[in-house]
């Protein structure tokens, strides 16, 4: 029979949140309880009839609360599937049979967030709940599970509207969710005991996802999983595509290399800075970005890492743009960029970056450590006889945190805290430098006197020539080819100054 009655529910829960309008529920309709320690109180407090678990296994709590329900006459009710064999077995050993289990694990996760106190993290490792939970939803063809506290408002419904009856797709569901909870649940805990480990285990579980629009493009599916709202509060605009997400996960990426430096601001588009500036206003700096490259700023992504005046407001809101994200916004700021419905304004909470990276590929899985190096001034190892004066320096460094978040093969020129050329995504590097010096003068700014950064070595001397005859005045790169003397001695011939980081960063 498809349809069951729920007789008997075990509740053992960690949040009490949410759970008194069930308990009254499965009071009224005469459902006979049984409970375990801080449960057991919260019902009784409730005036409502509770069986202790330890009345039935005839075994107190023990272990400091550790086993309270680990007991043939608990998960004997609970995987007995309802036909004569295994019923003849509950009664001859005296195990009543229970149709609902409601758990609600210790918060592993929440403890490991706050805490870096190993004893408080381990005892947070639920272990009679999680086989509460596998159990019940093994024999979820008979018995009904509500494994966390996210499910009490669904199961409540059912519950008030069945009145007390369940359905085989209503205890399937759960029983998924449970499976859900579970498997989230192990993850967590093997990521914690696998950090300072050689295993190469791969293994991620994200509890919330948000179904996309669409994918990439329109004929494509999209989901997100993860959790926006712990990075963001979104105050404005319409849902936030495939595509957005790709673009403000590249711009948190990049402004995290500048969110303790001066006023920055930057415009990104399909990932790609194509603004850049610093400067001792957010004004100046959103003025100085924008004339990176006025044209591809037309529906990009703008951030900074500063609060956002009216002034500013007023300024970015003569484009058209899709999303803009800063830490914090005046009213009348908020207000003007709110006027537009569809624009999504993010308040950002925390340059948060994962230090681990994957992505999907071939049958497969890759992962590596997040590039989070960022190179100072003490990082730079001059190789040249000429060096960079300290305004060029302040340049490097600056040009330096920009080509790290452009595609390879990339060189970007800046001058004055202020992207104003790059070349990205091309095959040559040669490519790049001319694309950079053709796109800086496009825009109107003359090369000379700028740097030029380059995310990996020069094969050969060609770039720092060329270089060198558009008005270059300093150079940094990681350095590392064989041929580095080739460009060495071409910079020490000119009088170029040189650094080296020893750091590559390709992105591709």
């Amino acid at each position: 029979m498809a349809q069951k009655k729920i007789n008997s529910a075990l509740i053992s829960v960690y949040s009490k949140e949410g759970l008194e309008p069930i308990v009254k529920e499965l009071n009224t309709l005469g459902v006979k309880l049984y409970s375990t320690g801080g449960t057991q109180k919260f019902i009784e407090n409730l005036g409502i009839e509770v069986e202790a678990v330890e009345n039935v296994t005839s075994y107190p709590s023990i272990l400091d609360g550790r086993v309270k329900t680990l007991h043939p006459k608990v998960f004997g009710g609970l995987l007995a599937r309802r036909e004569a064999g295994h019923l003849a077995e509950l009664a001859e050993y005296q195990i009543p049979e229970i149709d609902l289990v409601i758990v609600d694990l210790y918060p592993f996760e929440e403890t490991l967030a706050t805490t870096n106190e190993e004893v408080a993290i381990i005892e947070k490792i639920d272990i009679g709940g999680i086989s509460l939970i596998r159990a019940a939803a093994k024999n979820y063809k008979d018995v009904v599970v509500v494994p966390s506290r996210e499910d009490y408002k669904m199961f409540h419904e059912i519950l008030r509207l069945k009145q007390g009856h369940t359905e085989l797709e209503d205890r399937k569901a759960l029983a998924r969710n449970a499976f859900k909870v579970s498997s989230n649940y192990d993850v967590a805990i093997f990521n914690y005991f696998n950090a300072d480990s050689a295993d190469l285990s791969f293994k991620q579980s994200i509890h919330h996802h948000q179904v996309l629009r669409y994918g990439e493009n329109p004929h494509q599916e999209g989901v997100f999983f993860g959790d926006l709202a712990k990075m963001f509060d979104k105050l404005n605009g319409k849902e936030l595509s495939y595509n957005n997400l790709v673009d403000i996960d590249a711009a948190v990426n990049l402004m995290r290399e500048f969110q303790n430096d001066d006023p920055t601001f930057a415009v990104l588009k399909h990932t790609n800075p194509c603004g850049i500036a610093t400067r001792s206003t957010v004004l100046e700096a959103w003025e100085d970005a924008l004339a990176g490259d006025n044209v591809s700023a037309f529906g990009g992504i703008l951030i900074c890492n500063t609060k956002i005046d009216l002034a500013t407001a007023t300024a970015i809101d003569q484009i058209f743009y899709e999303v803009v994200i800063a830490p914090a916004y005046d009213e009348d700021a908020l207000a003007l960029l709110c006027k537009k419905k569809k624009r999504v304004v993010l308040k950002i909470k925390d340059f948060y970056i994962h230090s681990k990276s994957f992505k999907s590929l071939l049958n497969g899985v890759i992962q590596q450590d997040t590039d989070l190096k960022t190179e100072a001034v003490e990082d730079f190892k001059t190789v040249t006889e000429a060096k960079a004066s300290d305004t060029a320096l302040e340049d490097l460094v600056f040009a330096n945190k920009c080509v790290k978040h452009l595609k390879s093969n990339t060189i970007v020129l800046a001058k004055n805290k202020q992207l104003i050329g790059m070349g990205c995504g091309q095959t040559s590097r040669v490519d790049a430098l001319n694309h950079a010096i053709l796109k800086a003068k496009t825009f109107g700014f003359d090369p000379t006197g700028a740097v030029m950064a380059s995310d990996a070595f020069f094969p050969f001397p060609d770039c720092v020539e060329i270089a060198f005859n558009a008005g270059i005045k300093a150079v940094v790169q990681p350095g590392g080819s064989i041929k580095d003397k080739l460009s060495i001695e071409f910079c020490n011939a000119k009088g170029l100054p040189m650094v080296m980081t020893g750091t590559r960063h390709f992105k591709h």
